[in-house]
């Protein structure tokens, strides 16, 4: 039986890959990755607090809501606290609404990662050519607010249509978030010449642990500290990164905020064993190693 394949990167097992490390000879590579995203009143797509696929009313609104006006604030705060930085994934009609935030990122030289205009809609139920213009409007939105592109991509709902690969290399994006395949780096082929799929965790991500499977914050905790400390143990033998993905108005709430703040105070008592760094950081430093040592290279 011959099964459909995607044809976009080749099958390469851990254990095959030629070694390398990270700056400063560290084996573990550690990027918080947080979603700012703006959504449309009653329309459109946006999770619920409390029930999967509920309608969208004034009260989902306003949970999701929650995150921009009073979340990321202690987010921010949070990470100053504890000298991290961090990579964006942002909506860009969120910039034009909510400046602030866009403010508070500059200040902390943080990155800023395509998002799509809105988390109210996907990228993957469209034609072609209104993707494209999707994709095109995003990235013209960002660069008028921010001065410059963006390198990488993360679709809304890691969406991706048979051709978002195809359309973001065309687009000049140089690395995607969409596909967490792997906990190494590894390029994808695309009929633009190749991008890179940066390690994104679809495990260690709040929303869906704690808002879809109804994982509760101390549970949630425990897998953060638990992924860590066996992603440090196997990163003696191999270099790795370790991603963790979060929402103001998932972590933002304060009882789950005191929970990452826990969970974010034992992964820096390792601090010099770790390159802490984000997910456009990654992507350089293995843009820039020799041919064959990354998957795809």
């Amino acid at each position: 039986m011959k099964l459909r394949t995607h044809g976009r990167y080749d099958y390469i097992p851990l254990p095959d890959r030629p070694d390398y490390s990270w700056p400063g000879g560290k084996r573990l590579a550690f990027c918080l990755c947080n979603n700012l995203e703006i959504f449309g009143y009653r329309e459109g797509l946006g999770s619920d607090s409390a029930v999967l696929g509920a309608p969208q009313t004034h009260r989902n609104y306003a949970w999701r809501d929650y995150g921009n006006r009073v979340g990321q604030w202690y987010l921010f705060d949070l990470l100053d606290e504890l000298g991290l930085p961090a990579s964006h994934n942002t909506n860009s009609g969120l910039l034009a609404a909510h400046p602030q935030i866009l403010e508070r990122i500059v200040a902390r030289g943080d990155e800023v990662v395509g998002h799509g205009r809105t988390n109210g809609e996907r990228q993957d139920d469209r034609p072609e050519a209104e993707e494209r213009t999707l994709i095109a409007e995003a990235t013209e939105e960002l660069i008028a607010h921010l001065g410059y592109q963006p390198k990488g991509w993360m679709g809304p709902y890691f969406a991706q249509s048979e051709v978002t690969l195809d359309l973001l290399a065309e687009a000049g994006y140089r690395f995607m978030l969409d596909w967490p395949a792997d906990d190494q780096p590894f390029w994808m082929r695309t009929r633009a010449g190749r991008i890179m799929s940066v390690p994104y965790s679809v495990e260690l991500n709040d929303s869906p642990s704690m808002v879809f499977r109804q994982e509760s914050a101390m549970s949630f905790e425990r897998m953060i500290v638990d992924q860590f400390d066996e992603m440090l143990h196997q990163s003696r033998t191999r270099p790795l990164v370790f991603t963790l993905v979060t929402h103001p108005f998932v972590f933002g709430q304060p009882y789950r905020l005191r929970a990452l703040r826990r969970a974010l105070t034992h992964i820096l008592q390792h601090r010099d064993a770790l390159w802490i760094t984000t997910v456009g950081g990654v992507h350089d430093h293995c843009a820039g190693l020799a041919p064959g040592i990354v998957p795809g290279s």
